[in-house]
């Protein structure tokens, strides 16, 4: 079978390799998306901690079944499904508590073994997602909307707040809409206009801020003077994650979702005059995926208009790095694998 793999920074390689072999608790999937994400942009430049190489990128997965072991699991060949890639331990203190998502063994389907940049891959039959009634594009979405929706039921939203995204990349994207689907007044906050434009124009929210030296001062009279009682970051960017104190209610939620390496620091008296809850979230567990199933299932959410680029499996070596370009315009990039 051909796989794209990583062999080293910069450079992307497509191969012939033997299709693989399942485990008892495995069924054979056959990729037919795959969602770039930071995370394998990152690899490919060099900047992914924990990272070895050469790897099979690709954690945001549509497939359908191949071949299921025996047994009342649900599933069948030909079923369409999503990829929960996060492979717990299922033993550690994190999995005791039904916590998978922060498991202290996490392996990471693309990142700590290899990912779905191939057109086969096997997968725990329990890390499948049925999928039916979605077509490839919106199942390979999944993943990335799921760790906003994880991000919102950290928060534990209450109907008719406000609750305001500051970052509209495809995960902010995703808490975005989620949120909404919980009940909230929505407020998107970036440095890019066309992402807030793209987020008014798509996604219908309530309101949209560009984040400037007038960004606390256009809250406030959004909140009629209250600000936001829950806050997501989605940045990953240190100063901003820094400032987004400043834009929270007292008594509010601050749920850091990007990720930054290195530290933090926050302004102890902002922080505790609001008598601030600080959250983080870290990636998605299977009834995350389920929700966002549902969401755009239903309707409630949409993932029209994220993809803004493509290639086939066999050209990604030569469009890969394109991507990873400040001016490129990538919302999502998409991988077609097969059909």
């Amino acid at each position: 079978m051909k796989a794209v793999i990583c062999q080293e920074p910069e450079k992307l390689v497509i191969k012939e390799i033997d299709r693989p072999h399942t485990a008892p608790h495995e069924a054979l999937v056959r990729i037919r998306r795959v969602g770039v994400c930071g995370t394998d942009l990152h690899a490919f430049k060099g900047r992914q901690p924990f990272f070895t190489y050469p790897r099979i990128l690709g954690h945001e997965l549509a497939g359908e079944i191949e071949s299921v072991p025996e047994g009342n699991h649900g599933l069948k060949k030909g079923d369409r499904i999503a990829v929960v890639p996060y492979l717990e331990c299922g033993q550690c203190i994190a999995c005791r508590a039904g916590r998978t998502n922060c498991c202290v063994n996490l392996n990471v389907l693309g990142v700590h073994s290899e990912g779905g940049m191939c057109e086969y891959l096997p997968v725990p039959v329990d890390h499948l997602i049925p999928a039916d009634g979605l077509d490839w594009d919106q199942i390979a979405l999944v993943e990335c909307l799921a760790i906003g929706a994880h991000a919102v039921r950290r928060a534990e939203i209450q109907p008719g707040e406000f609750a305001l995204v500051i970052g509209v990349g495809p995960i902010g994207l995703g808490a975005l809409q989620m949120a909404r689907v919980a009940g909230a007044r929505t407020i998107a906050m970036d440095i890019s206009e066309p992402r807030l434009e793209f987020c008014k124009t798509k996604l219908g929210i309530d309101c949209a801020i560009l984040a400037d030296e007038n960004a606390a001062a256009h809250l406030k009279e959004v909140t009629r003077g209250d600000f936001p009682t829950t806050v997501f970051e989605a940045t990953g960017n240190a100063a901003s994650m820094k400032k987004a104190v400043e834009y929270l209610s007292h008594t509010g939620r601050l749920i850091y979702i990007g990720l930054v390496k290195g530290d933090i620091s926050l302004d102890d008296p902002e922080f505790h005059k609001r008598e601030t809850t600080l959250l983080s979230s870290r990636n998605a567990t299977p009834k995350d995926f389920a929700d966002v199933i549902a969401a755009l299932r239903s309707g409630k959410a949409t993932t029209t208009g994220f993809v803004t680029h493509r290639a086939p499996l066999e050209d990604l070596p030569n469009q890969f790095d394109s991507w990873t370009l400040p001016g490129s315009g990538a919302i999502k990039a998409m991988v077609d694998v097969a059909g």
